[in-house]
């Protein structure tokens, strides 16, 4: 081995060795790594996707309105009483659709369930705890409305939970599409819906509405009381003073329009709604009607075995109502305020759920 050659070799080692001193240190500067260069990777095999399967849901089966001599016959009418514009109008009710899951719910309402079950729908925790959180959101406007009407705060609350669950369920078929559907394809009430679209448009009008978007019930019931266009036109209140009734968005204007009604309608301030009744035998049920206003006195009934279980004024006319229970009639007598109820709903069932409704509310406030 040469000279050079070992002094070349010296120098290797004395670098190696060096440059693994330093790699060892506690503090480096920085590490630098050099990256090889990576392998090839061959790319994926295809896989072709699974195909999505979505539940088929049942489509809403409409048909567009056709302009039937009915349909022409209101529009001459909306022209010549109302001065609407006849191609404006006639295109609007070209754009309505007759649906006909409207049809079918029309033809059997929850109030010809019996009782025991028809309760069961609105009596319910999360409606009465949802009551009593509106009350106290609302309470000075429930206050300020009851002192000037005289209508019982919790009746308020109730009608309000009953009809849409405090504003969670307005509907959710355009009020065009409802109305026309009933007033054009439902015979049995065809005029009292062709007067509920003729309200419709017109308050339509009177509150600068676009007609194509209100949305409310199968029936074409509003906002938060679920108020028919009549109704509305009649007894909506503008709580606020800001020069609209805003039945869908403002609950105090709804607070506001429910006790206007009822006030309407001879609500008695203070007096109460219905007690309770018991009977012997079954001579009560040749007393019971589908007339709703307070008729009888409390002789007549204790003439065929019914008596109050609560005081009740020998002069007070009542209404003895029988509700389907499992194992029998339960049996109450409405007073002038039940009559009154069952004027925003024509049904006992209502009535008494409202009423209900309102004491388990009130109680647990």
């Amino acid at each position: 081995m040469n000279n050079t050659f070992c002094r070349y070799f010296y120098y290797a080692l004395t670098i190696t060795a060096a440059l693994n001193l330093t790699s060892c240190s506690t503090t480096p500067e920085r590490e630098i790594t050099t990256l090889q260069k990576p392998k090839e990777i061959p790319p994926p095999i295809p896989i072709e996707p699974l195909p999505v399967i979505k539940p088929t849901l049942p489509q809403a089966v409409t048909t567009p309105l056709s302009i039937t001599q009915n349909v022409r016959t209101f529009v001459q009418k909306m022209v010549s009483k109302h001065h609407f514009n006849e191609q404006d109008l006639t295109q609007l009710l070209q754009s309505a659709v007759i649906k006909e899951d409207i049809l079918k719910r029309i033809a059997s309402p929850s109030e010809g369930l019996p009782w025991h079950k028809y309760r069961k729908i609105f009596m319910t925790e999360s409606r009465i705890e949802s009551g009593v959180k509106f009350w106290r959101e609302n309470a000075a406007a429930l206050a300020s409305v009851s002192e000037q009407t005289g209508v019982a705060p919790e009746i308020i609350v109730a009608i309000i939970g009953v009809e849409t669950g405090y504003g969670k369920n307005m509907g959710n078929h355009r009020v065009l599409d409802a109305l026309a559907t009933l007033a054009f394809a439902y015979p049995p009430r065809s005029p009292f819906f062709t007067g509920e679209l003729e309200n419709f448009l017109l308050l339509c009008r009177e509150e600068n509405m676009n007609p194509r978007e209100p949305l409310g019930s199968y029936a074409g019931a509003m906002g938060y009381p679920q108020f028919m266009p009549s109704s509305f036109r009649a007894l909506a209140k503008d709580f606020e003073h800001d020069g609209h009734r805003d039945i869908w968005k403002n609950p105090r204007d709804a607070i506001a329009s429910v006790a206007n009604y009822f006030e309407k309608n001879g609500w008695q301030r203070g007096q109460g709604v219905a007690v309770r009744a018991t009977a012997i035998g079954n001579q009560y049920k040749s007393i019971l009607n589908k007339d709703l206003k307070p008729n009888s006195t409390l002789a007549e009934l204790n003439r065929v075995n019914v008596s109050a279980v609560e005081n009740v004024s020998a002069n007070a006319n009542v209404k003895l109502v029988a509700l389907e229970q499992l194992d029998g009639d339960e049996l109450w007598l409405g007073l002038t305020n039940f009559y009154v109820i069952t004027r925003y709903n024509h049904s006992p069932l209502y009535a008494m759920a409202a009423y209900q409704l309102s004491q388990e509310i009130k109680q647990r406030r």
